[in-house]
């Protein structure tokens, strides 16, 4: 880019110094008959072909960067709490985890009679179900009965248990929620319930 500049500048000043081109009436008269030529219209053809020089660079630098789409905050509270609330209507003391699409944790709660453990669940059951884009009971199901698969189950915070939903936009997942606490199910659906409640924003 530092050369185009430089190459700019030399081709302006030659033009400079070439002078304007209605400087008399002779160029006057050749500029109706060649309205095309001159210095002015090699400063603009070579302008023109900088600029489609730097076109390629431009766009090369365009491709090197990537626009994702990312949970924020307030989502996450709103998805967790209402998660909280549909298992607590249930009658159950539980915990929510919710990550975002680097599965990373935005948001931990846990019901002030939950056990401790169900914290870590939560949040383990949420990592899966981002990490491998599907509710965290299917992933159980694949590797329980695909031998080949069962082995995911050992990398580090992977939870084969139903509770872990992922969080969508079309088909692309910016994160998850985990629910513990209650029965398989129960997790499953209040994971739900808590992605529901965000549901017009996720459009």
């Amino acid at each position: 880019m530092k050369a185009i500049g430089w190459l700019a500048s030399i081709i302006l000043a030659r033009s400079a110094r070439l002078g304007p081109l209605y400087g008399s009436s002779q160029q006057v008269h050749n500029s109706r008959l060649a309205p095309y030529s001159g210095p002015m219209h090699t400063t603009l053809t070579a302008l023109i072909a900088i600029g489609l020089a730097a076109g390629p660079a431009d766009r090369a630098l365009a491709q090197g960067v990537v626009m994702q789409r990312n949970l924020l905050l307030g989502m996450a509270k709103t998805i967790a709490e209402a998660t909280l609330a549909a298992c607590t209507a249930k009658g159950y003391n539980t915990s929510v985890a919710v990550v975002d699409r680097a599965a990373q944790v935005l948001v931990i709660m846990r019901s002030e009679q939950a056990t401790a453990q169900t914290a870590d669940m939560a949040r383990r059951k949420a990592y899966t179900a981002r990490m491998f884009r599907v509710p965290a009971a299917e992933f159980q199901k694949r590797t329980e009965e695909d031998p080949a698969r069962y082995a995911q189950r050992d990398l580090a915070d992977i939870l084969a248990l139903g509770g872990g939903v992922p969080i969508q936009v079309g088909n692309d997942t910016i994160g998850a929620v985990g629910s513990a606490g209650s029965t398989l199910d129960t997790d499953a659906a209040c994971a739900k319930a808590g992605i529901a409640a965000v549901a017009d924003l996720l459009k």
